[in-house]
């Protein structure tokens, strides 16, 4: 039976055929992991192939400047800046600039919301592609609200035909998603970790969540290299520290 849903490549080598072939358009996805574990580079990967296939993008830098996610994306051999204003909208809620239209003065969820519709309106309507890095923001002062908030994004933005990735920060406490709600609205999850064994710093992926979708159950080494990005090394073995890694 042929499926009803288009699937959107993720842009990172090897990693479309760990969900079938990509997530399927109009999914809520949610990258949580500690800081430095790779979440928004895999990301740029995200953006970068909606770019080379011609649909509107839109990515919400909530931890860094718009120079400085252009700036990362170069590193690797993709030219956002060329973009801006034709297919990509970056939108800074960062450094709050008034004379800045893509910039958020108050970083509130219904604030992203309007400034993510109105960005599409400008790049253009059909299938679209948005990155919110960091929704964790959005309730840093209210976590308890993070279930709420997130199911009002994924509600409000629902219609816009966005295929959607938000990051989280992970909480060290419970290895959950900051403030706990994406992971209930998404619908599919996938956890960056990072551990140091034998005196190097090694860095894991595994899906754990995406509707619809056989998915790979295995956890993956990855890393972050030079000129190419994110890069899948291989399935770890089962051993005690996989079992510990998620815990």
């Amino acid at each position: 039976m042929q499926e009803e849903f288009e699937r959107l490549s993720t842009g990172v080598p090897g990693f479309d055929r760990l969900v079938e072939g990509g997530i399927p358009q109009g999914f809520v996805v949610a990258l949580t992991g500690e800081p430095g574990t790779g979440k928004t580079i895999f990301s740029l990967h995200f953006i970068a192939e909606g770019l080379r296939k011609g649909d509107p993008c839109v990515y919400v830098t909530t931890e860094e400047r718009r120079e400085s996610i252009t700036r990362q994306a170069s590193q690797f051999g993709w030219d956002f800046s060329s973009h801006l204003g034709k297919k990509l909208v970056i939108i800074d809620a960062l450094m709050k600039e008034k004379d800045d239209q893509w910039s958020l003065m108050k970083v509130t969820a219904e604030e992203v919301v309007q400034k993510v519709i109105e960005a599409k309106k400008v790049l253009g309507y059909g299938k679209g592609r948005l990155v919110i890095d960091s929704v964790s923001t959005l309730f840093l002062d209210k976590p308890a609200m993070a279930r709420k908030i997130s199911y009002y994004l994924k509600r409000s933005l629902d219609k816009w035909k966005f295929t959607t990735y938000m990051t989280s920060q992970y909480a060290v406490t419970t290895s959950q998603a900051f403030g706990f709600g994406i992971e209930h609205v998404a619908d599919g999850i996938i956890r960056f970790r990072r551990v140091v064994k034998n005196g190097r710093l090694r860095k894991f992926i595994i899906i754990e969540k995406m509707r619809q979708t056989d998915h790979d159950k295995h956890v993956w080494e990855v890393d972050v290299e030079k000129g190419r990005g994110f890069v899948l090394l291989g399935k770890v073995d089962e051993r005690a520290e996989d079992f510990k890694l998620m815990k």
